[in-house]
């Protein structure tokens, strides 16, 4: 067991230590440390505080910590100080899939197997909670970002891909949700190898995407549609110029160079303590297209954006991909057309009907289902594909793709766009 209590004195002292050392380097002239720079630094003070606290001890009459306790205070520290506290040791539990907290005391994880535990507190009350919130929040995005009573809400990623969301003064205690990202760097093979889609799914979505198809992935919440929108980027080739749009950073698609060389990332930026400074998803979206473009992701739809997106769709970007939460593959086109009345341009129900048949090629929809018949384990998979077909009066389309008898997709009908997608190597195998 770590003492806190000794952590966050000793956060301190190296924090303060650090900052004296980053006035004295400017007063000199000379340059600001890198990142690790500044970590290593740190590391050194950890071990200079640890060894005064030793000393302390011995000089008082009290046992000094064990070379054990001094390793995990260590690692307590340096998480504190570049990390997310207590949180750090969750996130570093590849196992974990969601963290839940009700308030410092309730923390609830989920683990991959479809277990939740109960865990250890994460802090010592609930301001200390949101004081660790906020850091992160000035810390984690292109731009700081406020919570506090007057911007209650919190979206961000951390520095490891997991994506928090936090809630205060609208709840009784504040509450945070954090969904792991367990596969950064993920493919389409490795989608194939835990069930999430067939080789056969795989191939068809490998083909979609060389042929520059524009797909939208609807699921539930944590259904895994980011996961497969990461694997489906990662079939785009290294040459190919993207630009990316989030509300909060998630994708991290520029954190793999090797892969994608050519990335521009852009975040929604909210407005300020006085309303000012707000650049929209839309504005955002709109903007992308004068950057010279090959594809523009829009990592989630939630929103006025989607008229904005769906225009670039039509407007020679294809090869677009997005997520939309959705509870089937057909709900999809209405969620739409709600999205869509909400936006500026008032886009009456045919008018976006229309728009869809025009940008839209297909729907790719994932589920999650916990199968307690089979010792409780978490499934997702994708369970139906929808090809779009054309609009009278509404969307038409034709599920090509439907569950099959364990609920993964099994081919249903032909593809329309069948000899494009044969020439970027797909032979299905089911027709």
């Amino acid at each position: 067991m770590i003492d806190h209590s000794l952590v966050k004195r000793f956060r301190q002292d190296v924090g303060d230590r650090l900052a004296h050392q980053r006035r004295l380097d400017q007063a000199n002239g000379l340059p600001a440390m890198t990142g690790e720079d500044e970590r290593q630094f740190a590391r050194a003070l950890i071990s200079q505080v640890l060894e005064d606290h030793a000393r302390s001890e011995i000089g008082l009459g009290r046992t000094p910590p064990t070379v054990e306790e001094e390793e995990a205070l260590a690692a307590g520290i340096h998480a504190a100080l570049f990390g997310v506290g207590r949180l750090q040791p969750l996130l570093d539990d590849t196992e974990v899939e969601n963290i839940d907290i009700n308030g410092c005391d309730k923390v609830f994880v989920s683990y991959a197997d479809g277990q939740e535990v109960m865990q250890d507190p994460v802090a010592d009350s609930d301001d200390e909670l949101i004081e660790l919130i906020q850091i992160l929040a000035a810390y984690s995005g292109l731009s700081s970002r406020p919570f506090d009573t007057a911007n209650p809400q919190l979206d961000l990623r951390l520095p490891d891909g997991s994506r928090l969301s936090a809630v205060m003064d609208v709840t009784v205690r504040p509450a945070v949700s954090i969904r792991r990202a367990r596969l950064g760097k993920v493919f389409m093979s490795d989608l194939v190898g835990n069930g999430t889609i067939s080789p056969d799914i795989g191939r068809f979505l490998s083909a979609a995407v060389a042929a520059r198809k524009n797909l939208m992935i609807a699921g539930s919440t944590n259904a895994g549609k980011t996961t497969l929108l990461r694997a489906l980027a990662n079939e785009i080739a290294p040459s190919e110029r993207l630009i990316t749009v989030e509300r909060a950073l998630e994708l991290g698609l520029d954190q793999f160079p090797e892969l994608h060389p050519n990335v521009v990332a852009f975040e929604q930026r909210l407005p300020n303590s006085e309303g000012q400074g707000e650049i929209s998803m839309a504005e955002l979206v709109r903007r992308s297209l004068r950057m010279n473009p090959s594809r523009v992701i829009v990592g989630e739809v939630l929103g006025d954006e989607i008229v904005t997106m769906l225009n670039a769709m039509t407007q020679g970007n294809d090869g677009s991909l997005s997520t939309i939460h959705a509870n089937s593959s057909m709900e999809v086109f209405n969620r739409i057309s709600t999205y869509a009345l909400q936006a500026n341009e008032r886009l009456p129900i045919d008018a976006t009907h229309m728009l869809i048949a025009g940008a839209i090629d297909f729907v790719v929809f994932i589920e999650k289902r916990n199968d307690y018949h089979v010792g409780g384990t978490l499934r997702r998979y994708v369970s139906s594909i929808r090809e779009v077909n054309g609009c009278d009066g509404r969307v038409l389309s034709s599920e090509v793709f439907t569950p099959g008898p364990d609920g993964t997709a099994v081919p249903h009908a032909p593809v329309s766009c069948l000899e494009e997608l044969a020439a970027h190597g797909y032979n299905p195998g089911g027709w």
